[in-house]
C-alpha cells in the first residue's frame, strides 16, 4: 500500500470505468438470475476467482495467508486469489464480465458499487445476505446501506478506513501542549502555541489525499452534505462548505500551515517533525516511514457544530458474469462469510474490519491500541455518496479545494463553479443510468 493509499480507482479510471460500463450495460438481466444462497456449501468442487487491488504494502501476504488458510479448511472450495492493481480491476472487468470471464466474488469500494449494480454487472446479494444472517447492524452505523443501489442489496462489508489525526508527540511538546486538541477552541489555541514556537501545526494539502477528506469531513461536521438525498444536486457548495474550505485557507493564511504543500508533503512534515497534526487515513499507521517517529493518533477535532469524519468502505460483490455457475456463487458466498469471520489479522493491514463481532473483541483494544481512535469514530462516520457515476462529480470537489488554497478562487466561488459543474455531470449520468 503506497502512502497514499491507493484507494478505489482514481480519477482518471474512475471515468474510464464508467464509459466501459457504459458499452457493456446490460450483461446480465436481474429478473433473470436464479437465487443464490450461502450457508455451508454441499455441492461439486469448484474453484472460485476471486479479484482484489491489494497489491501493496503487506496487503498481498495477509490475503494469501487467509486464503491458504480457508481452501486448507474446505475440500470442495479451492480460491484463486488474482490481485491486481485497482485501475486494472476498473478496465477489465466490465468486458470480463459480459463475456462470462470476470470473477466469481470481488471487493470494491463503496462509491463504485452503484455504477456497477446500474449496468447489471453484479448479482442481487439479497438472498446472500439473508442466508449469512448479515443485516445493517452487524456493521458500522451507515456502512451496510452502501451496499444498496435502487433498492437492492449487492454487497457484503468488508472494511472501513476513517480519518483520524496523527499527532507527533514530540513536536507538541516542544510547544507546551499536554492536552489533544478536541475542539475547535483547543485546536485554534494549540495551533497558536505551535506558532509560537515557530512551527506550522497543521499542513494541508490540496490533494485527495488528504485534503479532499478533510474537507467532506468539515462539511459534514458544519451540518451540510455533500449531494441532496437523491444525488441530483450538489450541495457541497452550501455554507457548510464553504465554511468548511474557508477553515482550510485560513489555516494558510493564519500561517498554521504553509501554502503549496506537495501530496504527502503533509505525512512528510509530520514524520521529520516540522509539523504536529496530519489529518489522515488509518492506512498510515502501517507506513514504513512512521516506524521511528513518536506518534500517536487521536479523533479528528469537531470544528462545526457536530462531530463527523470521513471513512471510505470496501464490500463483497458477487458479479453478474454471462452463464455464471451457481455453485460458485454458493461457494464464493461461504468464501465471504469464512473471510468476515476470520479477519481478526487483517487489522495489520491499516485497515478496520467492517464486522461488529470482530473489530470489537477484546483482543483488538489489547493488542491493536494504536486503532483505539480511529475504531471510536466509526459511531458518527460518513461513507461514499451512492450514486452511479459518481467519482466524475467528486473530483470536482478536490478541484475546488485545489483552486481556494492555491488562492485563484475565493472558496466560495471554487465551490460554486464546482456545483455547477457537477449538476451538470448528474444530469448526464442519469441520463445515462437511470435511476
Amino acid at each position: 500500500m503506497r502512502t497514499t493509499w491507493a484507494r478505489g480507482l482514481g480519477l482518471a479510471t474512475a471515468v474510464a470505468l464508467i464509459a466501459g460500463m457504459t458499452a457493456c450495460s446490460g450483461s446480465a438481466d436481474k429478473s433473470s438470475q436464479g437465487a443464490v444462497g450461502g450457508g455451508d456449501y454441499t455441492g461439486p468442487k469448484v474453484e472460485v476467482t476471486f479479484w482484489n487491488g491489494w497489491t501493496g504494502g503487506n496487503h498481498p501476504k495477509l490475503v494469501a495467508e487467509l486464503v491458504d488458510k480457508f481452501n486448507a479448511e474446505h475440500d470442495n472450495i479451492t480460491v484463486k486469489d488474482v490481485p491486481q492493481e485497482w485501475a486494472d480491476i476498473a478496465s477489465k472487468a466490465p468486458m470480463a464480465i459480459q463475456s462470462g470471464n470476470g470473477p466469481d466474488v470481488a471487493v470494491l469500494h463503496g462509491d463504485d458499487i452503484a455504477t456497477y449494480a446500474a449496468q447489471n454487472l453484479l448479482l442481487d446479494a439479497s438472498e446472500i445476505n439473508k442466508t449469512l444472517g448479515y443485516q445493517a447492524g452487524d456493521f458500522p452505523p451507515g456502512v451496510y446501506d452502501k451496499g444498496m443501489y435502487d433498492s437492492t442489496q449487492y454487497a457484503i462489508p468488508w472494511s472501513v478506513t476513517p480519518l483520524g489525526m496523527y499527532v507527533n508527540k514530540d513536536v507538541v511538546a516542544k510547544a507546551g501542549i499536554k492536552d489533544m486538541p478536541t475542539d475547535k477552541a483547543s485546536y485554534v489555541a494549540a495551533l497558536d502555541a505551535l506558532k509560537a514556537a515557530d512551527i506550522q501545526g497543521e499542513w494541508v494539502d490540496s490533494f485527495i489525499f488528504t485534503g479532499t477528506f478533510e474537507f467532506e469531513s468539515l462539511v459534514w461536521q458544519h451540518g451540510g452534505d455533500l449531494y441532496n438525498k437523491d444525488v441530483t444536486k450538489a450541495t457541497f457548495n452550501s455554507d457548510a462548505g464553504v465554511q468548511a474550505l474557508t477553515w482550510m485557507k485560513d489555516m494558510i493564511d493564519k500561517g498554521y500551515s504553509p501554502a503549496n504543500v506537495a501530496q504527502d508533503g503533509n505525512l512528510t512534515a509530520l514524520a521529520s517533525g516540522k509539523a504536529a497534526f496530519n489529518w489522515n487515513g488509518i492506512w498510515q499507521t502501517t507506513n514504513a516511514s512512521m516506524a521511528d517517529v513518536p506518534w500517536t493518533a487521536v479523533a479528528v477535532p469537531q470544528i462545526g457544530s457536530q462531530k463527523a469524519v470521513w471513512s471510505s468502505s470496501t464490500h463483497w460483490v458477487f458479479p453478474a458474469n454471462k452463464n455464471q455457475d451457481k455453485n460458485k456463487t454458493d461457494a464464493a458466498a461461504v468464501f465471504v462469510k469464512w473471510m468476515n469471520d476470520n479477519s481478526t489479522g487483517w487489522l495489520k493491514s491499516g485497515e478496520l474490519p467492517a464486522a461488529n463481532k470482530i473489530r470489537t473483541a477484546p483482543s483488538v483494544a489489547k493488542d491493536h491500541p494504536q486503532l483505539e481512535a480511529f475504531i471510536n469514530e466509526l459511531e458518527y462516520a460518513h461513507y461514499e455518496t451512492v450514486s452511479p457515476g459518481i467519482n466524475e462529480a467528486n473530483a470536482l470537489i478536490t478541484t475546488a479545494i485545489s483552486e481556494a488554497l492555491t488562492g485563484k478562487k475565493s472558496p466560495k466561488q471554487a465551490l460554486d463553479d464546482a456545483a455547477s459543474q457537477a449538476d451538470q455531470i448528474l444530469e448526464k449520468n442519469k441520463a445515462k443510468y437511470g435511476a
